[in-house]
This record gives structure tokens, C-alpha cells and sequence, in this order.
């Protein structure tokens, strides 16, 4: 063979390559994209992307169905980027969001389409102070730590400042460098919106110079938000076992970016739907985060509209929705037994002595009245 020809070979074996590994490549990506939804949730320090994480591991099932969180910048970014972000399909967003944005005079465009899956957990109102802070109104103008601009907690805690008439002065680093400046003496206070037990504050002692403020329950926040405690079985180096820390908390909801002009994401989030409802009771297992507990799919939302197919999932399984199954039940108890204890320094129960206590609780439901 000449070495045109030889030439020639190599280069048709070449442009054959070249059309085999495009082909090849693209086959490839439509496999790994398959089913993918995105949910943004909140920064790391808060139990979001826990929650993100336990719902990926119960939707994927690693061919059809995947879940992929993104860690975003909290709730106004996450309300942004699921408007406008390309490829966002999900995010998690603090309730008192669509009032934020009415009262800023934000854009309407951003919750105009905005519909949810299903109301989640609830995260409380942790404000830590200096121990020569005894009262919530003691930190008028005084510099408080309100995270990031655009975070749930700078978003929460600037309502809650303003409805209970207390004026400060709001400084936006993040937790972290907030609770050096806090042990420093730099500010006051450090307002953080976080599910309890927050990780941020698992290290802190009573005697470490701070402690947690109570935040007023009046019209105004009983109004606008839940009122909750932080107790010692959160807090045990923090929060004494008769002194509970009377507080706030803000709903967060799963809620759904605009897909109906796009069909395969559309049905991408539907499937997830049905698998996350249909599956919902295995979140409240040992290994998952204990909020799920608080969690009822069937919750409704005054002002948020659901997102079609997890309303009409909810419509054909109303019954399943409404109640928790006997497993669920149990689980629960027995939580509820081990936080009480705690709470009031009692030792811990066995769980032969939970069962027991279970079964007697069954009995006395079963001769309530219907």
C-alpha cells in the first residue's frame, strides 16, 4: 500500500471515530440526565440540605429517577434563581416569603407562578445574646447578627424586629464569624432561624458568656408565625430543664419553578412527587432527620397554590395522607417519650418500657369515642 493509501485509511478510520464517540457521548448524557430534578435548598448551616439529602435518597433509584440538591443563598436568592436559574426545578423557601416580598415591593413576577408540593418542617427563631442582654428589648439599637442579606434568618428576624417595636441595628456576616464576634463583644446578638437542635450551637455551654433570649408571643408574630420552645432536650449545656426558652418558628415549603411549557421537566417533578408522597412514611424512620415528623403532606398553605400533580396525588390517596400509619405512630412515641425525659432530667426509658407504655396508649385510644 502507498502511503497515500495508508493516508487515506487512517483518515477514514479517524472521521469514523469521530462519528462513533458524538454518537456514543450523546447517548451517554441522555442517560445521566434521565429523571433529574434539581432542588435548591438553603445554606449548609441550616438542616435543608439534610432534608435535600434524604429525599434523594429515596427518590433515586439509579436509572429513571435521580435528585440533585444545590446549595443556594438563601431563601430570596433561592426564590430568584427558581424564577429565572436555568435548570432549578425545586426549592425550598421560608413561608413568610410572599409576605416579604409584598412588603418590599419586590417584583410580583416572582411568586406570580409559583406553586408548592407540599408545606415541610418548621425552623425556630434561635436568638443568642450576650448574658448582660436579659431581655429582648435590651438589644434596642444594638448591633444583632441577621445572616446574610436575603437569608430566611435576615428575612424572619427583621419582621420579628419590626413587630415587636424593638429597632436595632442589623449586621449581615455569616453565623459562623457572627458567633466569633459575638464571644469577642462585637454585637449584642446573634438571630439565626435554624431547625433545633441547630449544629451551630451543639458545642455552646451555659457558662460561655451567652444565652438564648425568650421572644415575645403577642398579636402581632402569633399572627405572622408558631409560637415554640427551645428546651433542654435541645439545648442540654444551654437551656435548663425548667427554664424552656419561649420563641417563634417559620414553616418552610418544597415549591415548584414554572414547567408546564416544559414537558420532560413537568414529568420529571410529577414522578418525583408521586415516589416522595408514596414513599413519605419511610422518612420517618431511625437514619432520617427527625423533622420529617413534622411534616404532614396533606397541609395546606393560605396564599400558595399546589402544584397540580401532587394535588391530585393527594385527592386519590386522601386517606393515606390524612393519617399516620401504625409504624409511624410508634416511631413517634417513642421519640416523644425520649424528649420528655429529657427534658425534665428523667432517666431513659427502655424500650421494652416504651412498647409497653404504646400498647397501653393504643388501648386507652381505641376506648375514646369516635
Amino acid at each position: 500500500m502507498t502511503w497515500r493509501g495508508s493516508s487515506a485509511v487512517i483518515a477514514a478510520l479517524t472521521m469514523g471515530l469521530l462519528i462513533i464517540e458524538p454518537r456514543h457521548a450523546i447517548a451517554q448524557q441522555s442517560i445521566v440526565n434521565r429523571g433529574v430534578v434539581e432542588i435548591e435548598t438553603t445554606s449548609s448551616a441550616g438542616i435543608s440540605v439534610r432534608i435535600a439529602e434524604d429525599l434523594a435518597n429515596l427518590v433515586d433509584d439509579g436509572a429513571t429517577r435521580r435528585v440533585i440538591p444545590v446549595v443556594g443563598k438563601g431563601s430570596l436568592q433561592n426564590l430568584t434563581d427558581l424564577r429565572y436559574l436555568r435548570g432549578i426545578d425545586m426549592a425550598i423557601l421560608q413561608t413568610d416569603l410572599l409576605d416579604y416580598v409584598k412588603e418590599q415591593q419586590l417584583s410580583p413576577e416572582l411568586t406570580a407562578s409559583l406553586t408548592y408540593v407540599t408545606k415541610l418542617y418548621n425552623e425556630e427563631l434561635h436568638l443568642l445574646a450576650r448574658t448582660e442582654i436579659k431581655d429582648i428589648h435590651d438589644l434596642a439599637n444594638q448591633k444583632v447578627n441577621v445572616d446574610l442579606l436575603g437569608s430566611g434568618t435576615s428575612i424572619t428576624a427583621s419582621r420579628v424586629f419590626k413587630l415587636l417595636n424593638v429597632p436595632v441595628t442589623a449586621t449581615n456576616d455569616s453565623q459562623e464569624v457572627a458567633l466569633e464576634k459575638l464571644r469577642r463583644g462585637e454585637i449584642a446578638a446573634v438571630a439565626f432561624v435554624a431547625g433545633k437542635p441547630a449544629p451551630l450551637f451543639s458545642t455552646l455551654r451555659g457558662d460561655g458568656g451567652f444565652h438564648f433570649l425568650d421572644v415575645p408571643i403577642n398579636q402581632s408574630t402569633s399572627n405572622a408565625y408558631i409560637p415554640t420552645r427551645l428546651s433542654a432536650a435541645d439545648y442540654p449545656g444551654m437551656i435548663a430543664p425548667d427554664r424552656p426558652i419561649d420563641t417563634i418558628a417559620v414553616g418552610n415549603v418544597l415549591a415548584v419553578a414554572e414547567l408546564r411549557q416544559l414537558a420532560e421537566r413537568y414529568r420529571n417533578v410529577a414522578n418525583f412527587v408521586d415516589v416522595f408522597f408514596t414513599g413519605f412514611q419511610s422518612l420517618l424512620t431511625a437514619g432520617h432527620h427527625p423533622k420529617w415528623n413534622e411534616v404532614n403532606i396533606a397541609t395546606e398553605l393560605p396564599g400558595w397554590r399546589r402544584y397540580a400533580p401532587a394535588d391530585q396525588w393527594l385527592q386519590r390517596n386522601l386517606q393515606i395522607a390524612k393519617g399516620p400509619s401504625p409504624e409511624m405512630l410508634r416511631t413517634m412515641f417513642s421519640r416523644f417519650v425520649d424528649e420528655r425525659r429529657q427534658a425534665i432530667g428523667g432517666a431513659a426509658m427502655s424500650q421494652q418500657d416504651k412498647d409497653a407504655l404504646f400498647q397501653q396508649f393504643e388501648s386507652w385510644q381505641r376506648s375514646r369515642p369516635q
